[in-house]
């Protein structure tokens, strides 16, 4: 089942946000975020706010549902006009899930085009969707193309079948490479989205995938390791004993395989799960929510990000779309960030980055940190020597440590 929503105060019907948000507006990024929540199955890992059919209920329906979104995005130009909040053009705009392709091609144009409508898109605009390589065709990643989509990730998983039946993935691995041929010739950059750590999996398993997904020379590849989340399926058969729970050391092993293939195969890390061709081809989206920026979080249980001010929708389709029928904004509750929770998530997220954490940034106490995180191996010498935290290789596999040596309590 999917995770609960956060507790939180109260948000306001009109979506109006506290003045603050406005603050500074100018100096940070704007991008979009819209949540496509039907899947044709539910992964056995998933816990994320996903739908099949069966699961839908009464009031909600794939075919009405870019008629929401579009009227959550008017709402959204409102909200932050009367916020006072400057109009920026979207640098980005992510469709994920789900399995955003399992709408119609011509129904995320339609959404794409009512966001450039509202807010308008930068020159250079980075537009992605998430797909299942067995959801899309030449025909529909042609028309997401010609409506200014300019990435498609792919969620691979495995190359390796077995990996692929515990994962409950619908594809086979055959589809990928076929998807990913689609996808170029449509004219989209392509990512491919790896997960490692199955139950089952051996290092060779592992290995078959990397190289598997080498071969299709993609611009972009994200590997994360498998979190077991309560309530899911693969959680129940592990308690059960059905399948091996997942090893940290195991997980270790098969990160420092990514890194050694990934990097002799052209790509480098740019955050610890993620490696690209070149710079121009890492995430620029999932950057912006790495280094603070803005964000509109359109669709059930989404959640959004402007200024220092946090709120999220309710999870449910129905009530999601009934809200936006009754001219009422969506979320469920919010949240206005204090100054030192805006310094925890910058300091927890930036660390995760290739390009470092400005030192300068640290608390006194933070900084004293640094000294036995470089003689520990944790940082590189040289980038804090000039300023830069930045995590070596084996700061990467103790990301979360090296975090709480700069956040002390």
């Amino acid at each position: 089942m999917p995770s609960a929503l956060p507790l939180g105060l109260p948000a306001p019907e009109d979506g109006v946000l506290p003045s603050a948000a406005a603050e500074g507006a100018t100096e940070r990024d704007f991008g979009l975020y819209v949540h496509i929540p039907f899947c044709s199955v539910r992964c056995g890992y998933c816990d994320f706010n996903t739908y099949t059919a069966t699961e839908l209920g009464g009031g909600a329906s794939q075919d009405a549902y870019a008629g929401s979104v579009l009227s959550e995005l008017a709402l959204g130009a409102r909200a932050l006009n009367a916020s006072g909040v400057p109009a920026r053009p979207l640098s980005t705009v992510f469709f994920g899930g789900g399995t955003p392709t399992l709408l119609p091609a011509e129904d995320l144009a339609q959404i794409l085009r009512a966001a450039a409508e509202q807010w308008g898109l930068t020159p250079d605009a980075e537009v992605t969707t998430e797909a299942n390589p067995d959801s899309v065709t030449p025909e529909s990643l042609r028309v997401l193309k010609d409506a200014g989509f300019t990435r498609v990730s792919f969620g691979m998983q495995s190359a390796v079948p077995h990996v692929l039946a515990v994962l409950d993935r619908t594809h086979s691995p055959e589809r990928v490479p076929q998807a990913v041929r689609w996808a170029r010739e449509a004219g989209l950059k392509v990512s491919l989205d790896l997960i490692y750590g199955t139950p089952g999996e051996s290092l060779e398993d592992w290995r078959v995938s990397l190289a598997t997904a080498l071969s299709y020379d993609p611009d972009h590849i994200s590997a994360y390791a498998l979190i077991i989340e309560e309530g899911t399926k693969l959680a129940t058969r592990i308690r059960r004993g059905q399948v091996p729970p997942i090893d940290d050391d195991d997980h270790a092993d098969k990160y420092a395989l990514a890194e050694e293939m990934l990097t002799v195969g052209g790509l480098q890390w740019y955050e610890v799960s993620n490696w690209a061709r070149t710079p121009a081809d890492a995430c620029r989206h999932n950057l912006a929510y790495w280094r603070g920026g803005d964000w509109w979080g359109a669709g059930p249980g989404a959640h959004s990000h402007v200024g220092g001010t946090r709120w999220w929708n309710v999870k449910h389709p129905s009530p999601y779309a009934g809200a936006l029928e009754q001219g009422h904004s969506p979320a469920a509750g919010r949240e206005v960030l204090s100054e030192e929770d805006r310094y925890v998530e910058d300091v927890m997220l930036r660390v995760r980055l290739r390009e470092g954490l400005d030192t300068g940034r640290l608390t006194p106490a933070g900084r004293r940190a640094v000294a036995g995180l470089i003689a520990e191996g944790l940082v590189e010498p040289a980038a804090a020597f000039a300023g830069r935290l930045v995590l070596t290789f084996r700061g990467r596999l103790l990301a979360d440590a090296v975090v709480r040596r700069l956040l002390p309590d």
